[in-house]
């Protein structure tokens, strides 16, 4: 029979439960910046092939655990494979940005988009599950992970990347109902996309709000968060194997609506580096476990100041369990491998014991 709780140094911390110290994964770990993984993205093609081999994506996947024994592996995927399944054209342009086609500007085009089924349409990440935890061996978990609603809203509507976000904000302040019902419609699809990758196993879930920070505070609260938290309502805490699946939402330039957050049913927020996680914590009262959250950038600086700044994380959140080191964003594509390993190393010469 199951045990309640997990072995695993980072899914305790994802519970608040004790650990030997503070575990560490980095968003964007499988990416440009390792030669290993431009080798197989070679290989593969381009980045969307890459996305839909199985044997590939977990091969990618795999590489940052082999390179720095990292506490975590995170599903090689991307969030716009969503929209793809939902009928929208979705190409990568090389040197350019995601690129989605036809884009949504009307009620009659939101009510074109399909319902996936994530056993068909996006059967290729079902696949790339399962061939992902035969090659870790239960050595570390495996994170899924989507899009939020609002995220995937503004690629949708803005066709591809945006700095101004002029057409999906235009969207929401004039035409709040055909935003209300894209959003109704992605809360669907990905309940029904993580639920499904739990099914297949991962052993915790993040969803990742990129854009929630262009919102103004009611925005934020009524549109962005709100369709988080009913995902977060409607996903299976249990997997196959009898232990919970954590759930971290990850929004970006939101820190002041920590508490908001905590309060969404998740078990995890991650912060980005704009928000001191020491406060946090104090903010939060133990309600969640908190994940974060050093700045990418100083992935450029001198070994002896990437040290320094771990170091100074690990102290601000102090000798308490359920805190999960991460970037406060994805690596660069530029940063040095080396680098990496500096702060991987950091993390475990200077977490609490017995946090």
């Amino acid at each position: 029979m199951p045990t309640t709780e997990p072995n695993h140094r980072f899914l305790r911390a994802c519970l608040g439960l004790p650990t030997d110290r503070a575990p560490i994964w980095i968003m964007r770990q499988a990416g440009r910046y390792l030669p290993e993984y431009m080798q197989v993205r070679r290989e593969a093609g381009d980045f969307l092939s890459l996305c839909k081999n199985p044997e590939l994506a977990a091969k990618v996947t795999w590489q940052p655990i082999e390179r720095f024994g990292l506490d975590a592996a995170i599903l090689f995927s991307d969030i716009l494979v969503i929209p793809e399944a939902m009928g929208m054209g979705l190409s990568f342009g090389t040197g350019e940005g995601p690129i989605l086609n036809p884009r949504i500007e009307t009620s009659t085009d939101v009510e074109r988009l399909r319902a996936p089924d994530p056993e068909k349409d996006l059967k290729y990440v079902m696949d790339a599950i399962r061939t992902i935890r035969t090659l870790l061996a239960d050595r570390v978990p495996l994170i899924g992970f989507s899009g939020s609603p609002w995220t995937l809203a503004t690629y949708m509507v803005e066709g591809g990347s945006s700095r101004s976000f002029t057409r999906v904000l235009g969207m929401l302040r004039e035409h709040p109902e055909v935003m209300q019902r894209l959003l109704d419609r992605l809360i669907e699809a990905v309940t029904d996309y993580l639920n499904a990758q739990i099914r297949h196993g991962v052993q915790a879930v993040q969803i990742f709000d990129t854009w929630g920070g262009v919102l103004d505070h009611d925005e934020f609260l009524n549109f962005s968060l709100e369709s988080m938290r009913r995902i977060v309502a409607g996903l299976r805490r249990i997997g196959p194997d009898g232990m919970p699946v954590p759930v971290i939402l990850f929004a970006k330039g939101c820190g002041e609506h920590l508490e908001a957050m905590a309060e969404s049913g998740c078990q995890v927020v991650g912060l980005d580096w704009t928000t001191d996680i020491g406060q946090a914590r104090l903010r939060v009262g133990g309600k969640v476990a908190l994940q974060g959250n050093m700045d990418p950038g100083l992935l450029r600086a001198s070994p002896e100041e990437i040290r320094q700044e771990a170091e100074r994380i690990l102290r601000a959140y102090g000798p308490h369990p359920g805190h999960i080191f991460n970037l406060g964003h994805g690596i660069a594509p530029d940063c040095l491998p080396e680098r990496v390993g500096v702060l991987v190393e950091a993390v475990r010469n200077f977490s609490f014991q017995g946090s």
